[in-house]
């Protein structure tokens, strides 16, 4: 059976290939991105590299022998449909059988306001449409933003503004969410079946931020704000309103209309989901937050001394 990734490049994309090059022969292994020279190093181990940008209406080649594709989503929130649809359908022109998908928590909640939520949940119609069979990863979102994101921000200023409320979600790690996605991509008996990828901790944004200060000795004061404050605070931080490929600021991908309908979600319970489908898979739980945390103290603290200098 040959395997397929798209989106290989990416953080999650390259990860997905390394494990999964652990398990099988790397003739087994296809690997599709727009960016075929972050894959170079993946390349010399023998799988397949082949361009394929979801924008391109020859996607169909790319996926030619692919038995199970791992479709990761991509990264314009907002504006992923008509990209996911267009990988669906060359899916099925090209003959893949099964495709893995990276969706949300969240889905099924029809008053759920996050964008991200509408981009993921028009995708699952469009899989199970397919013909092919499907496994939905619903994953939560990942501790890893808390530190590459949020901890900067929050720690430089000692204040974490946010309009998240008192709402909870269960952070999981990205390498539990791949450890997911290679579990099922080289197993068997995931047809046609969902599983929400969380954490088992339900934790608030003001006890991440506790969890930040304790672990990096900073102070950080958490501030509940509204939708408006904290759209003029991405405003001027240069944050485009809209997700666009291949931009940053200070290093993290953001687009506020994302980011504050997000928090919004969170707020009002719509990511307020815990399940234990990462023991299922992986055959143990998922690394608690704290723990991850702590496992980046030496980061944290650095970003501390980094803002005193």
């Amino acid at each position: 059976m040959k395997l397929g990734i798209t989106g290989a490049s990416g953080k999650y994309g390259r990860q997905a290939a390394a494990e999964i090059l652990s398990k099988v022969a790397a003739q087994e292994l296809v690997l599709i991105s727009r960016s075929l020279d972050k894959l170079a190093a993946l390349h010399g181990h023998g799988c397949a590299v082949r361009r394929g940008d979801f924008d391109d209406p020859d996607l169909v080649s790319s996926l030619h022998d692919v038995d199970r594709l791992l479709l990761i989503s991509t990264g314009r929130v907002g504006s992923r449909i008509p990209q996911h649809a267009r990988a669906i359908e060359a899916a099925q022109k090209a003959g893949v059988e099964h495709i893995v998908y990276t969706s949300f928590v969240g889905v099924d909640d029809p008053d759920n306001p996050a964008i991200v939520v509408r981009d993921h949940r028009e995708t699952e119609r469009l899989l199970r449409s397919s013909g092919m069979t499907w496994t939905i990863l619903r994953d939560s979102q990942y501790a890893d933003a808390m530190v590459q994101g949020m901890a900067p921000m929050a720690l430089g200023s000692g204040t974490w503004r946010s309009t998240a409320g008192e709402g909870r979600i269960a952070f999981v790690t990205r390498d539990d969410c791949v450890a997911c996605a290679v579990g099922v991509m080289t197993g068997d008996g995931h047809e046609n079946r969902v599983y929400n990828i969380t954490g088992t901790e339900r934790l608030r944004f003001r006890d991440v931020a506790e969890v930040l200060s304790r672990c990096a000795d900073r102070a950080i004061d958490y501030q509940d704000i509204t939708a408006n404050e904290l759209f003029a605070m991405f405003d001027a931080m240069g944050v485009p309103r809209s997700a666009i490929d291949d931009h940053s600021v200070q290093g993290f991908e953001w687009s506020s209309e994302d980011m504050v309908s997000f928090e919004q979600a969170i707020r009002g319970g719509h990511f307020d989901i815990c399940s234990n489908d990462v023991e299922t898979l992986l055959g143990r739980p998922p690394e608690r937050f704290s723990d991850f945390i702590a496992r980046h103290r030496d980061a944290l603290r650095a970003m501390v001394r980094e803002d005193v200098r």
